[in-house]
């Protein structure tokens, strides 16, 4: 992420939206453009020593002074985090391991590098009570999955016509693949192809690939049908 976008003598910051991220990692740990398409789609991204250099004397931060909203840190420079951020949540960049040991503060995880459309569907979900993006709909559904060889049956909390949220006994590494089949209620029997895209500690974030448009049709009925009941 560059410095360049953290000038706070810019004229244009009055504009900005309400939400703020605080990054803890350098450029490299993002895919290239995803700070500059944050901002236009409702977050403002300061790096961590501009962030730093907004604190007043006396170390409150006052009306005037931005407050950080998510605080996104590469697992190499968590221990940067001061005393004065605690109880902001923390979205960890990190390796294909994902989360390692209990950290109450970290509330999700994405593998570097962190790209747009995994980083904003994880700030969403933890800062929005209804996220954009596509609609999504709360459901308690059994998936059958695949990886490796492997079979185990998880279940599906959420559902978009894009992915899930998934609760698996089996751990999942980030940017694993699994087949995964689901039996929507009126809706019939959709198998997907799916990617390990992030974590919602303690659940796992899928991404459909390569819907057929059938099936893509069967997830849209089926969340339009859950939002409506």
């Amino acid at each position: 992420m560059n410095e360049s976008s953290t000038d706070l003598a810019n004229p244009d910051h009055a504009k900005l939206p309400s939400r703020c991220l605080v990054s803890y990692a350098r450029p490299q740990a993002y895919v290239e453009f995803t700070e500059t398409i944050l901002t236009h789609l409702g977050y403002r991204v300061l790096t961590a020593s501009a962030y730093e250099a907004t604190l007043p004397e006396g170390g409150e931060r006052g009306v005037d002074a931005p407050k950080a909203d998510i605080l996104i840190v590469d697992e190499r420079r968590i221990g940067e985090i001061p005393d004065s951020e605690t109880g902001i949540p923390i979205i960890l960049l990190t390796g294909r391991h994902g989360v390692t040991g209990a950290d109450p503060r970290i509330a999700g995880a994405i593998k570097r590098p962190a790209g747009l459309h995994d980083l904003y569907r994880l700030a969403q979900q933890i800062l929005e009570d209804s996220p954009r993006s596509v609609p999504r709909a709360a459901t308690h559904l059994m998936a059958h999955c695949r990886s490796h060889g492997r079979d185990w049956t998880s279940t599906v909390l959420s559902l978009s016509e894009n992915g899930c949220l998934l609760r698996s006994p089996e751990e999942l590494l980030l940017g694993t693949e699994l087949d995964l089949v689901l039996d929507l209620p009126k809706f019939g029997r959709v198998s997907l192809r799916a990617e390990v895209a992030y974590q919602l500690v303690p659940d796992t974030g899928l991404v459909f690939s390569a819907l057929v448009p059938a099936d893509r049709a069967a997830l849209s009925a089926c969340v339009k049908h859950v939002l409506a009941s």
